[in-house]
Order: structure tokens, then sequence, then C-alpha cells
């Protein structure tokens, strides 16, 4: 079994080139030399809004060409007042067709419900962010608990449907402990492994001991070496590799 998440965060400035028509080729060789190896895809919006009407058809097109089988997660991190959240949730599920979706817990449980309401559907909710400055707020300490600690017990809480998880980064190996503890029965997915330089071993170990946790690896494969097919597939097999190593050991 893969635990690997290939994070598909496809820019210009990445490829070297401003050419829509291959930015929309590279993604599907992204595709076409991981998808045996993923166990789940993350599109990021940003990197297809950025392109207007076109890039969202860009959108629906990827996510139709993965297909069945891995889980299509949407990096869209929304979060918003109750009847926004439902239009989000029908866009991200109904029309878009994703498995899971990020989420801000900011605006607290009526902006959430919407999304949690699909029992098919999954939620990763912002816990720990792997970007840098992740700290300012998240790591504030209010009567002995950070605030990145009260998301993961407030998740807890709002699981009656065993759809939620949350986002904790391999950046923070500590806070990503600590997360692990609190919500031991929440999936996780734990970005910032390969070009933010967060801990491979640390987040595979601690983020699957009691659950899943799913290790997100964006730009270190869809950007590995030349950006050839064969590069990017041996960034994935050498991530994949490590992974069950550090399983089996």
């Amino acid at each position: 079994m893969s635990y690997l998440c290939v994070g598909l965060d496809i820019s210009a400035e990445s490829l070297g080139s401003s050419s829509l028509m291959d930015l929309k080729d590279h993604a599907k060789q992204v595709v076409d030399n991981t998808r045996d190896l993923a166990a789940a895809y993350k599109p990021n919006f940003a990197f297809f809004e950025r392109w207007g009407s076109k890039g969202f058809q860009w959108l629906e097109e990827i996510v139709d060409y993965i297909g069945t089988g891995p889980i299509i997660i949407a990096d869209a991190k929304r979060g918003d007042i109750g009847n926004t959240a439902e239009q989000y949730a029908k866009s991200i599920f109904d029309h878009f067709g994703f498995d899971a979706v990020t989420l801000s817990p900011y605006l607290g449980q009526d902006s959430v419900e919407p999304f949690l309401d699909r029992t098919e559907k999954g939620v990763f909710i912002l816990c720990r962010t792997s970007n840098p400055s992740g700290s300012q707020f998240q790591d504030h300490q209010d009567d002995g608990k950070a605030l990145y600690e009260r998301v993961a017990i407030w998740a807890n809480g709002i699981n009656a449907k065993d759809n939620v998880g949350l986002v904790a980064g391999a950046t923070a190996p500590e806070e990503l402990t600590r997360i692990r503890k609190i919500a031991p029965d929440l999936s996780m997915l734990i970005p910032g492994v390969g070009a933010q330089g967060g801990d491979l071993e640390h987040s595979v170990r601690v983020g699957n001991q009691t659950s899943v946790g799913i290790i997100n690896v964006s730009r270190g494969i869809c950007f590995a070496g030349d950006h050839s097919g064969s590069a990017i597939r041996n960034a994935a097999e050498s991530y994949v590799a490590q992974m069950k190593i550090l399983f089996d050991g």
C-alpha cells in the first residue's frame, strides 16, 4: 500500500513555460508516471485559478484524467459562513468531483458542516501548516494550549461521521507528534516533504502510528531533475521505496 500523495502544483515558473498547453501536458505526464504509485493526488486550486476560466477548465480536465482509484483532494483551503460553505461544497464535490477538501477552521463549525454532511466525502482541517510563519498564530498559547492543539481537539469532537482529518506539516515534527497524540484516530495529510525540507522519516512513523498519514510531495516529484517523465517516475519511486523501508522497519 502506498502512502504517497502527489501535489499538483504545476506552475509556469517551475516548468519554464507560460503556455497553458505545456502546463496541461506536464500535469498529465506527472499523473501518467505516478498513477500506480500514488494513493492520492492533490491539485492546488491556486495554480489553476491564476489562468481564469481556462484554468477552471483545466482543473475539470485533470480531475477527469486522474479518474477513479486514487483519492483526489482539493487543496482549496475553504472556510466561510454556512450558506457560502454550502456553495463551496457543491462546487468541489458535485461539480469538480473531488473526494476530499482542505478547510480552514477559523470560522468555526458552521463553516465546515456543509462539507461534513457529505458522509462519502472527506475533509482535512488545517491544524499546523508547513509554511515558515505557520507558528505565528498556530503556536500561540492560551491557558497552556497552543491554537493548533485546540484545533486538533475540536476536530476530534466533530468527527461523528468519520470523515474528518487534519493537515499537519512535516516541517513541524514536534507539533506533528503532539497532534497525533491528541487525535490518534484521525487521518492526516502531511505536506512539506521535498522542496520544503520536511522530515520524511518522522512524518511516516508518527503520522501512521495509530491511523493513516498520507505524505504529500509536490515540487519534489512534479519538477524533479530535468522534468522528464523518467525523472518524475524515479523521484516518485524513490519516495515510495523510502516509505516502504520505514514501514517495514
